[in-house]
């Protein structure tokens, strides 16, 4: 392992599982379902826990290993572990503390498979939740109730890209003994660090901007060292484990997070400009924008404004899918983070389970796309959304 770094950089390139015999530079792949003990009494005292090492890759696999250990100094954690993908992630941080009669405090934007583990998974183990909204924060804690364990939040929040401010909402979980658990997928470590203003437990989906190039499923939660215990213990009697190969291939992504993110960012602001001043466009939503509602916590709390820019094309639902279908080369697919810039369509995809009532009130509206801004040359990004725009004018306006 190389000695921490004050540098981002470094550390997320420069932190390595030992070297083996074979003085490779890179770390290999272990491609093995278990390990081997020097004798008896080295198993005994793994299993108790006595002494630290591999037993089995659904517990432990260095590759894993040495991707939680640049995570936790990127995020300024002092655990983590890997999981399968970004919703195991998401589902333990939270039910690895709960049990049945507790209640979960969270804020109404959240990802959809985030709102239907709450909302669904949850109540059938008799664990309530209460939603409270970005907009009126005096809401908050009058719902914070006497069996009330988690306080559950990202931001900036998928896809309205709404902001929360860390550091109060810290204070409040902090107030009131909640566990404050905050999702940075879309920030990641490099643009905020949810730690520094009193989160105990950060998740992150790893296949977003983590991976960044659209190759792998993977997820990872960093917290405290006893808040990942418990996180560990579920996870290891459950069995959402990453594999040793998606485990290698986000260590090495890391290596690239930081210029990949400026790139994003840098992408995604100048998009987001364009789009702000086109006629065709009825509202923009970036966070790094002036016209963002929280543009002033934005910038205090994140370093860059981050590689999503949600927008509505005039017209609604129906002109924003003949827009969608006139894209040429940015992808429609459901996902982000990529090298390759992506469309989603959130109301009839990722967020499709919610209702309509429930959308409108996280500022999901019927025609609102989300791009997920890449790192082509931002001229061609913007030539093609420009010509996808022009095509999809209704011809009642075109003859008028």
């Amino acid at each position: 392992m190389q000695d921490n770094s004050e540098h981002f950089e470094t550390n997320a390139i420069r932190t390595q599982v030992t070297r083996s015999g074979e003085r490779e530079h890179s770390a290999p792949i272990y491609a093995t379902s278990s390990f081997v003990f020097n004798d008896a009494e080295h198993a005994r005292a793994l299993f108790a826990n006595e002494q630290e090492g591999n037993i089995y890759s659904r517990y432990s696999n260095p590759n894993n290993d040495e991707f939680v250990q640049k995570m936790c100094l990127l995020e300024g954690t002092e655990d983590g572990i890997a999981l399968a993908s970004g919703m195991a992630a998401m589902f333990l941080s939270m039910a690895s503390f709960l049990k049945a009669g507790d209640h979960v405090l969270a804020c109404r934007s959240l990802f959809g498979s985030t709102h239907q583990i709450i909302t669904q998974v949850f109540p059938r183990w008799g664990i309530s939740h209460t939603y409270v909204d970005i907009d009126k924060p005096d809401s908050w804690e009058t719902a914070v109730q006497d069996n009330t364990k988690v306080l559950f939040i990202e931001t900036p929040s998928n896809p309205a890209l709404d902001i929360i401010d860390l550091e109060w909402a810290g204070k409040l979980a902090k107030k009131h003994e909640l566990l404050y658990i905050v999702d940075n997928c879309f920030a990641t470590p490099y643009l905020q660090t949810p730690v520094q203003f009193g989160a105990d437990v950060v998740t992150h989906s790893a296949t977003k901007f983590i991976d960044g190039q659209g190759r792998t499923i993977g997820g990872i939660v960093l917290g405290t060292k006893a808040a990942i215990e418990e996180v560990r213990f579920m996870a290891r009697h459950t069995g959402p484990a990453l594999s040793p190969f998606n485990g290698w291939i986000l260590s090495k992504s890391l290596e690239t997070l930081s210029i990949r993110m400026e790139k994003h960012c840098d992408n995604a602001l100048k998009l987001a400009q364009y789009l702000e001043k086109h006629e065709e466009v009825s509202f923009v939503k970036y966070p790094f924008l002036p016209s963002h509602p929280q543009y002033d916590l934005a910038k205090k709390q994140m370093r860059l404004g981050g590689g999503l820019v949600s927008f509505e094309v005039k017209g609604g639902v129906n002109r924003g899918r003949d827009f969608l279908n006139a894209l040429q080369m940015i992808s429609f697919t459901a996902n982000l983070g990529d090298t390759r810039t992506i469309a989603t369509h959130p109301a009839s995809t990722t967020h499709s389970k919610l209702s309509d009532e429930e959308r409108m009130a996280v500022g999901i509206s019927p025609g609102l796309i989300r791009i997920s801004t890449g790192l082509e040359h931002i001229d061609d990004i913007i030539a093609d959304i420009e010509q996808a725009i022009r095509a999809s004018v209704p011809a009642t306006q075109i003859q008028g």
